[in-house]
């Protein structure tokens, strides 16, 4: 039995764009940024992570996974796509470390099979959701996207895998990418139109949201003894509706230049350290959240900022919201609305 879609149409017009995982948290701001610039999208996700009330009521939905050639091969026929952004996948640190098995499954194995629909529908763009792991402890700061490529865990194995993939796949078919590299991705839709919405996610903007939302009773600050300005952790956050434009940058670019590929780190080159962020919290919400200190966790390095003169040397993008209290105040409008519209999850998953 294939898996069950909602308003598919056949004879669709072609350029539309396959959103794996667009149910997610960056798949979904993808999908509204997409929309907001009048491209026609359709999504496919599991719904494991994701939820359906993200994607809106007039995108084709599919739910089923990206591994499932023949659904795949429906939706190209069905929707005429003519592009691929992947986010489908499993993105816990932590948990590839227990469970590495199901991200070399989810994460490698399925971008595989999806890959290789690509290849086989003649889909000439191919965008895919990497991550900052790539580097694992970088050497130098900024990290630029010719640094060594180490990663310490193996979620950024398995996207360090998927990226060579897409390099020998490219160079053997013609399916030109575009990676784009994460680090810290934050906030939520200006709009409020969608966020983080998954409950327990790891994220410190987000954790210090919920704690903020009372959801949380204190917030776990690990280490502050690191060669930073206060002891603690530096990282560099990105909004995500800046990440999800980039997107639509990198397609507009992939379709400017036939046959090239490119792949960019997605940051702003500044960095904030734990404290800073929640001082911002506090100051944004006029409360004093509770901090917790505690050791180092194995494998964080000290400072994690990205260089960005690719990104915006390449592709036609300015960020709109890489102030940090902007980000914070679109982080924790979103936990607001969750409340107001009851769509707060009420289990972990």
């Amino acid at each position: 039995m294939l898996p069950s879609a909602t308003m598919p149409s056949a004879g669709t017009a072609s350029k539309t764009t396959l959103v794996t995982g667009g149910a997610g948290y960056i798949g979904s701001h993808a999908v509204l940024a997409l929309r907001d610039a009048g491209r026609a999208v359709a999504v496919v996700d599991t719904l494991a992570t994701g939820f359906r009330w993200a994607v809106p009521a007039d995108v084709p939905f599919y739910h089923g996974d990206v591994a499932d050639s023949g659904l795949i091969d429906r939706i190209v026929s069905e929707q005429g796509v003519s592009a691929i952004m992947h986010f489908a996948g499993s993105l816990l640190v932590p948990e590839s470390v227990t469970k590495p098995l199901d991200y070399y499954r989810n994460n490698v194995v399925a971008s595989r099979n999806l890959i290789e629909s690509a290849v086989r529908n003649g889909i000439p763009h191919f965008i895919f959701s990497s991550t900052a792991a790539v580097y694992g402890t970088p050497e130098i700061v900024p990290v630029s996207e010719d640094a060594r490529k180490s990663p310490i865990n193996p979620y950024g194995n398995s996207k360090l895998m998927t990226e060579t993939m897409l390099a020998d796949v490219a160079a053997a078919h013609p399916l030109a990418h575009g990676i784009l590299r994460y680090f810290n991705v934050a906030g939520a839709d200006p709009a409020a139109r969608s966020g983080q919405s998954v409950r327990n996610a790891t994220h410190l903007i987000h954790v210090a949201a919920e704690a903020a939302r009372g959801l949380r009773g204190e917030v776990m600050v690990y280490g502050t003894d690191y060669d930073t300005p206060d002891g603690t952790g530096v990282r560099d956050y990105i909004h995500v509706a800046d990440l999800a434009a980039a997107h639509v940058a990198a397609l507009t670019w992939l379709e400017a230049h036939p046959g090239e590929s490119f792949t960019a780190n997605c940051g702003y080159s500044r960095g904030f350290s734990v404290l800073e962020v929640l001082d911002a919290v506090d100051h944004v919400t006029n409360l004093t959240l509770k901090r917790t200190i505690a050791p180092r966790r194995p494998g964080d390095p000290a400072t994690l900022v990205a260089a960005t003169d690719r990104i915006r040397a390449t592709l036609d993008w300015t960020p709109q919201y890489d102030k940090l209290e902007t980000i914070v105040a679109h982080a924790l409008e979103w936990e607001r609305q969750l409340d107001a519209r009851g769509l707060r999850p009420s289990s972990a998953t």
